[in-house]
């Protein structure tokens, strides 16, 4: 897999703690999410979910706790209109009205993701590193630092893995994303790369596409996703619908996400029996897909029959193991 540098225009909200307007941003952040927001370190950020009176997910984000004194959020382009309105016209409102010190702002940024195989070795260091003052071995998984990058100011670098691999997502002002952008390309090592690219990568690590694998019908335990409701919360009970998505641990669910291998033809998207995603990966020999199947059939090394000429089988995820910078 080539270092890659992945264009896209993210929605971003900054919570801010310009007092009192700020004071209760993690009590209003985790009024809408499953995260443990409280539990952050400075300049620490969590992947988490908006779910819904269904006790489905509305969308998945990255909360950050600055060292700024605001939250710094990020959430699927495609779901900013849902977003924006859940937070700003029905939770904000809320919230002032009850007294509490919270307010919004929508920045008008872009993001730029630099990731690859290799991040934090020669090639991806060396790209970002030239146009840094700041020690970039010291950006570890999920942490995120405001920087100056390529002369640009005001962008915040976030080291944060989506498609299973080390990369920094740059958020850049809009003044300055094509300065930033030709900067990245000037060096060989970087290639731009599409979105189908990226969705490969993020397949082969078994992590979820909002609105392909994820929806506002599909509730975490279904999803394997229980990891991002934080262990204070779950005991608490207080995140959103925690009364519908709790008892599913328990009672289990009548279908799961699973990890599926094949030989011969893939298996296509919305191929009958399961909804899947499939696509031959870059760095395996053999096709993987993510389906939903009938829980009892969701166990590792079950063959699953579907309308193709071969036999999928049931995987454990990730199908290539990630390798996120940790510092050492």
């Amino acid at each position: 897999r080539q270092h890659r540098s992945i264009f896209d225009r993210p929605f971003c909200v900054s919570l801010s703690e310009q007092s009192p307007w700020g004071r209760d941003r993690g009590k209003f952040m985790e009024s809408m999410i499953v995260g443990d927001v409280a539990e952050l370190t400075d300049n620490q950020g969590t992947l988490t979910l908006f779910t819904n009176d269904k006790g489905g997910m509305n969308d998945d984000l990255i909360v950050t706790k600055t060292d700024q004194g605001y939250l710094y959020v990020v959430s699927n382009a495609g779901c900013a209109d849902k977003d924006s309105a859940n937070m700003k016209v029905t939770r904000l409102a809320e919230c002032k009205a009850a007294g509490h010190g919270v307010d919004l702002e929508f920045l008008e940024e872009c993001l730029i993701a630099v990731q690859g195989k290799f991040s934090f070795g020669p090639s991806m260091a060396q790209v970002l590193q030239s146009g840094l003052t700041d020690d970039l071995s010291k950006l570890t998984f999920m942490t995120s630092t405001l920087a100056t990058v390529f002369g640009i100011q005001g962008c915040r670098l976030t080291c944060c893995g989506s498609p299973g691999e080390d990369g920094v997502e740059i958020s850049v002002p809009k003044s300055g994303v094509v300065a930033v952008t030709e900067h990245l390309l000037a060096n060989s090592e970087v290639k731009l790369a599409g979105l189908g690219a990226r969705d490969s990568l993020r397949l082969e690590a078994g992590l979820c596409l909002y609105g392909n694998d994820i929806d506002e019908s599909t509730t975490p335990v279904e999803a394997t996703l229980l990891w991002t409701i934080g262990k204070r919360r779950r005991q608490a009970k207080d995140f959103p619908n925690a009364e519908i998505i709790l008892p599913q641990i328990k009672a289990k669910t009548a279908r799961k996400r699973v990890g599926l291998v094949s030989s011969g033809p893939p298996v296509r998207q919305h191929t009958p029996i399961l909804r899947v995603m499939v696509a031959p990966p870059p760095a395996l020999k053999q096709n993987i897909a993510m389906g939903y199947v009938d829980a009892p059939y969701a166990k590792n090394g079950t063959p699953i029959q579907v309308e193709v000429r071969k036999k999928p089988v049931v995987t454990k995820k990730p199908f290539m193991p990630t390798n996120y910078y940790s510092g050492q």
